[in-house]
């Protein structure tokens, strides 16, 4: 099957580049925590032996940031920084990095009253200085607040939409072009949705292509099988990532699935019309990543996905989120949120909270809100 790539501008990321005609490059997350520095190096190697063309490591504090260093000094894989929500880490980071993520949504996090452009600015100056690549990552559980005033409240691709744009002008503006950005969403087809549009007015930007929050495989490699086919095949992508919930022995499999999608992407092995399931059980949940407070979080994953194996016929969405970054946000918009901190799990009702819940306690009281949620929507 002959594929047209868009025609993306080539940028670097260490000793790949993706875009214009270069192999879409796979990539993944790691889940240990970065301050200790045996564990991600020795997951950072693992994910790179099953494949991986870069690695991204969060950074959540200074701490974080120093351990950088000495991973780097351990491993000569392509290495991604993921900054949180302290623009000012990248400072640390960049000479111990290949490309660096940052959030528009998480800027507004840290020195409040500075103008995002003014931290865009130092980034992008401290990424030209040590020669990284940057990404800037669009969620749609975090958004950039400014955006999300000047649309309609059901309307979330217009601000991620706007969002990338004003950040590809501004980072244009300083004249650092060696950039590529992500537009994400947990629904396969938002996450086309967004990314045509944004490929039809910027065709010349790498996109980064990837399902946030797809969940336990198989249901999760099947969401993101859904995006990638429809938008590949279209020529849309310069580099992928599968977002898997699985314990940190199996991170490799995100490599296994994306290299699996692309290599039948390639043979024509793919749908002729998108099939996915709108209807019923919708459960979510975000990747295990270095900042998932509790490791039970996974299990508790798998879990609630067994115990509402009975909810399968109603239309009910349940995300579950491994930590206090993504988990406030991003659950804002399921009928049913769960966010793990390191001794309790806060329940939601879409933007509402409901209380925090030991782990030990949390199904049943899932349970107890799930039928309400389904008496609700019945009554309807």
């Amino acid at each position: 099957m002959t594929i047209e790539r868009n025609p993306t501008r080539s940028i670097t990321i260490g000793t790949i580049k993706i875009g214009q005609l270069h192999p879409i490059a796979v990539q993944s997350m790691t889940a240990t925590h970065t301050s200790d520095i045996d564990a991600t190096v020795e997951q950072v190697q693992a994910l790179a032996d099953a494949g991986a063309d870069v690695v991204r490591i969060a950074v959540d504090s200074r701490k974080d940031a120093l351990a950088l260093s000495e991973i780097r000094k351990q491993t000569n894989v392509n290495l991604a920084v993921d900054l949180q929500e302290n623009y000012r880490l990248a400072e640390i980071v960049a000479v111990s990095v290949d490309k660096i993520r940052y959030n528009p949504g998480h800027l507004y996090h840290h020195e409040r009253d500075k103008p995002w452009q003014d931290k865009v600015r130092f980034v992008a100056e401290v990424a030209r200085e040590h020669g990284c690549a940057i990404r800037v990552g669009v969620n749609c559980g975090s958004v950039d607040p400014a955006k999300k005033e000047q649309f309609a409240e059901d309307d979330s691709i217009g601000p991620m939409l706007a969002s990338a744009w004003d950040h590809c002008d501004f980072l244009d503006s300083l004249g650092f072009m060696n950039y590529c950005v992500s537009l994400k969403d947990s629904d396969p087809l938002k996450v086309i949705e967004v990314n045509r549009a944004f490929a039809a007015k910027r065709p010349e930007v790498p996109l980064h292509l990837g399902v946030t929050e797809a969940g336990i495989p198989p249901d999760g490699v099947i969401k993101t099988r859904v995006a990638f086919e429809q938008l590949i095949s279209r020529g849309i992508g310069d580099t992928i990532r599968v977002s898997l919930t699985v314990p940190n022995d199996r991170k490799g499999e995100e490599i296994e699935a994306g290299r699996s999608i692309l290599a039948d992407i390639a043979n024509g092995r793919v749908r002729s019309v998108v099939n996915f399931n709108t209807e019923g059980l919708n459960i979510i949940s975000c990747p295990s990543c270095s900042r998932v407070e509790n490791e039970a979080f996974v299990q508790l994953a798998e879990d609630v996905k067994a115990m509402t194996a009975y909810a399968q016929e109603h239309s009910v969405t349940i995300a579950v989120m491994g930590c206090r970054v993504n988990g406030p946000g991003e659950t804002d918009d399921a009928d049913l949120g769960l966010w793990c901190g390191p001794n309790y799990v806060n329940l939601k009702k879409g933007p509402r909270e409901l209380g925090q819940f030991g782990y030990d306690v949390i199904l049943s009281r899932l349970k107890a809100e799930l039928d309400v949620v389904i008496s609700e929507k019945q009554l309807d």
